[in-house]
């Protein structure tokens, strides 16, 4: 019987992808829950529903049903019921549910108004410890007058540095505090207070009898956000009492089996944000100092691989039960892996194939390890793996149906030298039906950031431009993680220097290639991608044709504008603007524009609040003014992160652009 002739990919087919996240194990082992995410085309609303599965070979069978988004599962310790976050009562306030996992209906266990940012069971199961951010007094009083409703918000008064933030909006006057909520009676205590200090990360003591957190307790938080301090609070209120750690970015708390030590996430130093992710640990009882337990290993402990099919969240630091060694994330080359450390600094690999880990848990005994698991060929699944030994088992299918109808290319990776002589990591994917003896067109795609990484999880934007025929080509050159802190670091306050001199590296090693016609090259990025495509334009004709996508084009304007804010300065001397302006226009892609004579499609999403749209609006009008063919598409409503989960209908929209806008230059 003949082989049924596969299909390409197309933009449309993003409201086929069903995707996964937070699986999780129940406790004694025998069932596994997790999201299952779709998007209804008619009325491009996104639901997300729970779906579980009997270990070890059971099915995976949906448990929440109807138009809301169930999110964010959580076992009880005795495994007898499912905690969720769920929108179901009002589609723009999340409670906490309780599910019976033998059956039965969910039981609404909150009723707050805000944001639940997180929560998670005492090992008593009696009680969630929540983190979450109430609505000002003024907003719930608007809500409640259909007419004062309607009109909306009369003015903002803006008392704080960092007032807003890109996905979310402008932010309220109430900060992030810490609740206790009883599971039985869905009684609050509220653990912390304060309109100064917010309070993150929280996690439980064995015991039940302390809580740690992270907060930033200097005179001004916005003024200096790297010092956070990680505390311990007494679980039934108290005085909070600050440990001994160094001064730099912490997060991610996590009690050892016994009570007596801490590990955490973070880096010494303020303002260095090139350094590693390192894990660190600190006795509670503040006798002793905290101590970096992988700093003999250069790489990031972070889950960070870029896609736009979904998140990989970070998991705290998780310890073995006898408390001898942590597991956690590292990107590293290319791929998220889940490494083991014990106490004495000793590293070994868990999960180290191709591809990407997210979130993973154990059941009670660690005997069982349930894991998210995606590749450059699968937006990802549910794996669980047997301690003791045996083979990883995959538990899920999503998407299959879907993926074999469908030819993506082919995927090449390959190494080459960078213009330093440096190792550097990059992939080439080849067009379905792909002829080596042809002459392509090409696009280069650049990575945001910069401090991420592109590899091995897959990339609907990718395989949809190969699909149009073209050679789609990608890497990660000196500025991101994933490749020691020297690769970090090589960018520090000289942006569009060393990451120029290795995209150009990367862009010759490729264009050598037989099949690659040089006359018939584009280029793209977003964000930090879309910064380095506003800098190539200014500084080469080699491109016939280049998509911008909410870039950074002015460092001087930038400042204060974006929801990082001043902080940026960072990055660039530490030092703001009119103390140095020539170092800020030096890196200032704006500043080379004149030169610029590449058809340039700009795209822009007007509620940017990362890379505010005037970025994007400085270089079309220089573009136009300088008559070199340009447009510009803006998305109303959209985020920074458009491509990766805006609305549907609109990222279908932006892809089309791009590709007409190339086929328009490319393809001639």
């Amino acid at each position: 019987m003949p082989t049924k002739k596969k299909r390409l990919l197309n933009a449309h087919d993003l409201y086929g992808f069903h995707l996964i996240s937070q699986p999780q194990i129940s406790p004694c082992g025998e069932m596994a829950v997790y999201c299952q995410h779709s998007v209804d085309e008619k009325t491009e609303k996104k639901y997300a529903h729970l779906w579980a599965i009997t270990l070890p070979d059971g099915k995976p069978r949906q448990i929440t049903y109807g138009k809301q988004s169930d999110t964010s599962p959580r076992f009880s310790p005795s495994g007898k019921e499912i905690a969720f976050l769920s929108n179901r009562e009002d589609e723009k306030q999340q409670q906490i549910y309780l599910l019976p996992t033998d059956g039965g209906e969910a039981r609404k266990l909150t009723d707050l108004k805000g944001v639940i940012e997180s929560f998670s069971w005492s090992h008593d199961g009696t009680r969630l410890l929540l983190q979450f951010r109430a609505k000002d007094a003024e907003e719930i009083e608007r809500e409640k007058d259909e007419e004062k409703k309607k009109l909306g918000v009369v003015c903002r008064e803006i008392d704080r540095v960092f007032y807003k933030e890109d996905g979310t909006g402008y932010l309220p006057h109430e900060r992030s505090h810490l609740l206790i909520v009883d599971t039985q009676t869905g009684q609050v205590e509220q653990l912390t207070e304060g309109d100064l200090f917010d309070e993150t990360d929280p996690a439980w003591s064995a015991d039940d009898q302390t809580v740690a957190f992270c907060s930033n307790h200097s005179e001004d938080p916005d003024l200096d956000p790297d010092a956070i301090d990680l505390f311990v609070i007494p679980a039934g209120g108290g005085e909070m009492r600050r440990l001994p750690t160094p001064i730099g970015p912490k997060y991610n708390p996590s009690f050892s089996p016994d009570g007596r030590n801490i590990a955490y996430y973070g880096h010494e130093g303020k303002g260095e944000g090139w350094k590693n992710t390192r894990l660190w640990v600190v006795p509670v009882d503040g006798a002793g100092e905290a101590r970096c337990i992988t700093c003999e290993h250069d790489f990031d402990v972070s889950p960070w691989t870029i896609n736009d099919m979904g998140s990989l969240p970070q998991v705290s630091p998780t310890w073995a039960n006898d408390g001898s060694a942590i597991y956690f994330q590292v990107a590293h080359h290319g791929n998220t892996v889940l490494k083991v450390v014990n106490l004495a600094g000793e590293v070994s690999e868990v999960i180290d194939r191709d591809g990407v880990v997210g979130v993973f848990s154990f059941d009670r005994e660690q005997e069982q390890l349930l894991y998210f698991h995606a590749t450059m060929k699968d937006p990802g699944q549910v794996f669980l793996r047997r301690m003791n030994g045996g083979d990883d088992r995959q538990l899920t299918i999503l998407n299959a149906e879907l993926l074999e109808q469908i030819d993506l290319g082919e995927v090449e990776e390959v190494w080459f030298k960078g213009a330093a002589g440096n190792d550097l990591q990059g992939w080439i994917i080849t067009p379905p039906g792909f002829d080596p003896g042809k002459k392509y067109p090409s696009i280069l795609e650049i990575h945001g950031g910069p401090r991420v990484q592109y590899g091995n999880f897959f990339m609907h934007e990718f395989y949809y431009l190969a699909a149009q025929g073209y050679i789609v080509y990608f890497c990660n050159p000196r500025g991101g993680q994933g490749y020691g802190e020297e690769h970090s670091k090589a960018i520090w306050n000289d942006w569009g220097g060393a990451d120029y001199d290795d995209i150009m590296a990367w862009v010759d090693f490729v264009s050598k290639r037989p099949y690659i016609d040089q006359k018939q090259m584009g280029v793209t990025g977003g964000s930090y991608g879309g910064y380095m495509t506003n800098w190539i334009i200014g500084h080469t004709d080699r491109f016939s044709a280049a998509v911008t996508q909410r870039s950074v084009s002015n460092l001087i304007s930038m400042y204060g504008s974006s929801d990082f804010n001043w902080a940026f300065q960072e990055e660039f001397g530490n030092v703001s603007p009119w103390e140095d302006v020539e170092n800020y226009w030096r890196q200032s892609p704006i500043k080379y524009i004149g030169n610029a004579v590449t058809p340039t499609l700009v795209i822009h999403s007007e509620n940017d609040m990362r890379c505010p749209i005037e970025q994007g609006e400085q270089v079309f009008v220089a573009l136009k003014r300088l008559g070199v063919d340009t447009k510009m598409v803006r998305f109303p409503d959209e985020p920074h992160g458009l491509s990766r989960n805006g609305r549907t209908d609109r990222r279908i929209a932006r892809l089309e652009h791009i590709s007409g806008w190339f086929d328009q230059y490319l393809k001639r």
